[in-house]
């Protein structure tokens, strides 16, 4: 969990400064910002990164990994509720989709949400907007955030200047989405071009079921030392360590935690990977996405002892 008040953690996330203008014509008292509870899901880091950064702008929001709270225990008091996650094979992941199908519903709150994705956001937020509406929700809020993508069977990130732009480019856009957030703005969806709605949620619909067995092209080469890095950074439990090796247990998200945390770059998928430079957000660190699993699996682990 990660709390965000009147200051950054640290410089990298300093909000953007306001006037206290407004504060003073009415009243002397200043008026704090209202409550916001983030649930993210993130693999490489893009959407921790993402979080971290429009809570900072925000003041007074706190941040929980969607995988801490697969129990039901999603906390809903607070005045605007967030969803910040990767996109999956054009679509909304299935990590997601069971978050919102367990956690607490308050349809009296606000939501937004942030589809973090490498520029083919399609139809997701609309997707997620018309899902959410099913469970008797109104997501009033939908933020595309493109960042660099993680998705290694298709090549590597960039190069240096394509990403340092993309950094830029994302942190000029929350700044300007947080005080819409702030507003409890209601607008459209943002979405991708026709052509991308059209094709890839056929894709996304097409692949859906058949991701969890994606895990059938990991591989390890002759670098594993047996660390377990990738069993610690894994999101829904899905590695195994056999004989100091990772076993793949086919409930994958594909999310890559595993193949571009590894240290030693042992992990592959399929036959290019062992070309292609590995990628996770430069302000998050592995410790970082372990802490949120491991405060999971400890959550897990004592309901089991108390049930």
């Amino acid at each position: 969990m990660h709390q965000f008040h009147n200051e950054p953690p640290n410089n990298r996330l300093q909000p953007t400064p306001r006037s206290n203008a407004a504060e003073s014509i009415v009243t002397n008292v200043k008026i704090p910002p209202m409550k916001t509870v983030i649930y993210y899901y993130t693999g490489t880091g893009n959407s921790l990164w993402t979080s971290r950064f429009l809570a900072a702008e925000l003041g007074n929001a706190t941040l929980y990994p969607m995988s801490l709270m697969m129990n039901g225990d999603a906390i809903v008091e607070a005045e605007a509720i967030g969803l910040i996650f990767p996109v999956h094979m054009w679509g909304v992941p299935s990590l997601v989709l069971n978050f919102l199908q367990k956690m607490q519903k308050d349809p009296g709150r606000y939501y937004f949400a942030v589809a973090v994705n490498a520029g083919q956001v399609s139809r997701t937020l609309i997707q997620l907007q018309n899902h959410m509406a099913s469970l008797g929700l109104r997501l009033s809020l939908g933020i595309d955030i493109v960042l660099p993508s993680n998705y290694i069977p298709w090549g590597g990130p960039g190069s240096a200047e394509k990403l340092a732009k993309l950094y830029l480019a994302a942190r000029g856009k929350i700044k300007e989405v947080a005080p819409r957030i702030a507003g409890k703005q209601i607008a459209p969806m943002e979405k991708g071009p026709l052509w991308q709605r059209i094709l890839f949620t056929a894709i996304y619909k097409m692949t859906f079921n058949m991701i969890p067995k994606m895990d059938g092209s990991f591989w390890v080469d002759e670098k594993c030392n047996g660390c377990g890095i990738c069993e610690k950074v894994c999101p829904v439990g899905n590695i195994v360590m056999t004989a100091e090796k990772p076993t793949w247990l086919h409930r994958c998200e594909q999310c890559l935690a595993c193949i571009q945390w590894c240290p030693k770059e042992a992990i592959q998928y399929g036959k290019k990977t062992p070309n292609y430079d590995r990628y996770h957000h430069p302000e998050v660190t592995v410790k970082d996405v372990i802490g949120d699993v491991k405060v999971r699996v400890d959550v897990v682990n004592i309901q089991k002892i108390e049930g």
